[in-house]
């Protein structure tokens, strides 16, 4: 989203702030955001019935029309800005973080995911594979502020990011092949509906990713080279972080302008997609939390390794679904859903990371490289 919190250390005082006094006021708030994005499309979609045939006028790519590329690009780019690229290979050096984040964000969460959807929303095919794409987009963007709220280390969650963000563009179209056409076909589930290529969804990933993918990449290049490192991180980025925000807000609106009627005719739809939504969260949360602490990582690793693999890529998540799947599509709806109730339910959490840092890690952990408070 907007992933706008400081990156600069914050002292020591003794007393830590209020979690949500510590969000930005666009984060903060994100939930009304979306909400009020929800209402205007929906207000748009009734005044303007003729809407759906402006927004197809010019099409671009996968069935993607000019104006819902443009958000998505512009909502995925400030992410992928924000990830530091040249960090990647010092992870290396705690090969049991590396291996335990590879292991939940693309073995266990997907499969948890997957899960889920099949067993809450075993009659609603579309609903449930947008669920399954969420769970194949490992996050890549609102992950940095729940482990800055939660103390956790900066250094080793930026890099968990640039590695997710790589793994993605090889992985995501494979593993989205695997879960959504041929693993249900192995345990004889029902893929009837479902209409899948992987050259369309490795084609949707590689525009919707690749491309804001290489200008985060030259952003962060050019502007460390030209102005420093410091200057990027508390200057620029925080002036190109609320631009996700709005890409989102732009194309929720829109794509509630698009399906409104359907959305408001059947209300219950948006509980029962976010029931597995909750379960998901609370399941990659406690049981990586717990790893962390079976494997031995200090607090600080514990909980990056804790977030990293709860949290998902909503923006990537959206932009596939409506690449593959059509704005007004099910699966889209989905993804939409995802942040609705993702921020409120990580906020949680993050308490709950901070009230188990004082509850079992009551000597000071040691203070890894690049600084948890």
């Amino acid at each position: 989203m907007s992933d706008v919190v400081s990156e600069r250390p914050v002292a020591d005082t003794g007393v830590e702030a209020p979690v949500v006094a510590r969000l930005s006021f666009l984060d903060r708030l994100l939930p009304v955001w979306i909400i009020g994005a929800m209402a205007l499309g929906i207000g748009l979609g009734r005044a303007i019935p003729s809407l759906n045939r402006h927004i197809d006028a010019i099409q671009v790519t996968s069935g993607t029309s000019l104006p819902i590329f443009v958000g998505l690009l512009v909502m995925m780019y400030p992410v992928l800005a924000k990830v530091r690229y040249g960090q990647v290979g010092a992870v290396a050096r705690d090969r049991r973080m590396l291996a335990s984040s590879l292991l939940l964000n693309w073995v266990v969460g997907p499969a948890v995911m997957f899960a889920l959807a099949w067993l809450l929303l075993p009659d609603q095919p579309t609903y449930r594979t947008g669920l399954i794409i969420v769970g194949l987009a490992r996050c890549i963007a609102m992950v940095l502020i729940w482990n800055d709220l939660s103390c956790g280390d900066r250094e080793a969650a930026a890099v968990l990011v640039a590695v997710n963000s790589l793994f993605q563009i090889v992985a995501f179209a494979f593993l989205g092949y695997f879960y959504l056409r041929i693993l249900p076909g192995w345990l004889g589930l029902s893929t009837v509906g479902i209409h899948l290529s992987l050259w369309r969804i490795a084609q949707t990933v590689l525009i919707f990713l690749g491309i804001p993918l290489v200008a985060g990449f030259l952003t962060r290049t050019i502007g460390e080279r030209a102005k420093g490192k410091e200057w990027y991180e508390t200057r620029l980025l925080p002036r190109l972080g609320p631009f996700a925000l709005y890409g989102l807000l732009y194309t929720i609106v829109i794509l509630f302008a698009l399906q409104g009627h359907t959305i408001t005719s059947k209300p219950g739809d948006v509980a029962r997609i976010a029931l597995p939504l909750l379960a998901y969260f609370a399941i990659m949360w406690f049981g990586s939390f717990l790893l962390g602490r079976a494997i031995g990582l200090p607090y600080e690793r514990t909980a990056t390794l804790a977030f990293t693999a709860a949290g998902n890529n909503f923006e990537l998540a959206i932009a596939v679904a409506i690449g593959v799947f059509g704005v007004t599509s099910g699966e889209a709806l989905a993804g939409v859903v995802g942040p609705l109730i993702e921020v409120p339910v990580l906020v949680a959490l993050v308490y709950v990371a901070l009230w188990a840092r004082r509850r079992y890690y009551q000597t000071p952990t040691a203070i890894s490289s690049g600084g948890s408070r």
